[in-house]
């Protein structure tokens, strides 16, 4: 990814928990009007590096997000950056409407009058009580207060987890339609990948607290190659070394990290690989449910 205006510059950084390193070693930029998916097991270091990017833990290593050091600039920072954890709680007690105004005096780059403009595109009403919603609702409450303030960079942990096919195809469209006007940025971990592949512009992906890809999507589909092919020919695919050697409808594909030799081409049909399939390449992880990571 390009280092221009980028609101994230990471070098080198590491984050341990005693001996083991969470996040090692990784070096990655984010660019302003992106929205990067970040992709890797359970475990892999997503949620430990999304804590670093806001100053809610210590890392080794240069880490610049919007011009500041995350943890001696933390609330600075928090005025121009959003982050939604994959635990984040609302007070169940309260009235969304109270809970605007209660915004209103914490944050002063929150506007109600855009909190309420965005609720009104949900079925949350101003008199519910948050304790009342459904899981779905508070999600887009959530946002919805969220995206209100004025910062450039949002990032979120899993914020559709749990939720049905529909509650996550209207958290997506309302981030996209509301928040991403192509100076902004987000970040966004998610295990479902396929529902949002289409709205991503660039991908992390982290392994055992490694970074094994740091790329755009045009980037993705001009150098890595998948290739189609019938069963007779599968000897020779395998020959050529791929990536991964995986099921498609109608036969199977090989995946290779650039261009195979034009006779090895001249096997097969090119297709477009999914995320999951570069995923389950990169990782190595013949264990892993490819619907979900």
């Amino acid at each position: 990814m390009s280092t221009d205006q980028a609101l994230v510059q990471a070098q080198h950084l590491s984050v341990r928990y005693g001996a083991r390193r969470a996040v090692d070693d990784i070096s990655f930029t984010l660019p302003k009007g992106r929205v990067v998916g970040l992709l890797g097991h359970n475990g892999a270091g997503k949620t430990t590096l999304m804590k670093a990017l806001v100053g809610l833990v210590k890392a080794e290593g240069q880490l610049s997000v919007l011009g500041r050091d995350p943890l001696r600039e933390r609330v600075a920072l928090l005025n121009e950056a959003c982050y939604i954890p994959d635990v984040a709680i609302l007070p169940r007690w309260i009235r969304v409407a109270d809970l605007i105004r209660l915004m209103g005096g914490l944050h002063p780059r929150f506007s109600a009058e855009r909190s309420r403009e965005l609720l009104r595109r949900t079925s949350v009403d101003l008199t519910d009580k948050v304790g009342k919603l459904s899981k779905g609702m508070m999600v887009q409450a959530h946002l919805a207060l969220i995206a209100a303030i004025d910062a450039r960079l949002m990032i979120l942990d899993e914020p559709t987890l749990g939720l049905d096919v529909l509650s996550r195809k209207a958290f997506y469209e309302m981030l996209i339609d509301e928040w991403c006007d192509g100076e902004r940025s987000v970040l966004v971990s998610t295990h479902q990948v396929e529902e949002i592949e289409a709205l991503l512009s660039d991908v992390l992906m982290l392994n055992e607290g490694k970074l094994v890809l740091s790329i755009s999507l045009e980037d993705m589909d001009r150098r890595f190659v998948a290739l189609s092919h019938d069963a007779a020919v599968a000897d020779e695919m395998a020959a050529a070394h791929p990536l991964l050697r995986y099921r498609v409808a109608g036969g199977s594909a090989a995946l290779f990290d650039g261009a195979p030799p034009e006779h090895v081409q001249a096997l097969g049909r090119r297709v477009r690989p999914s995320l999951v399939d570069l995923f389950v390449a990169l990782t190595r992880k013949p264990e892993l449910d490819r619907t979900q990571f």
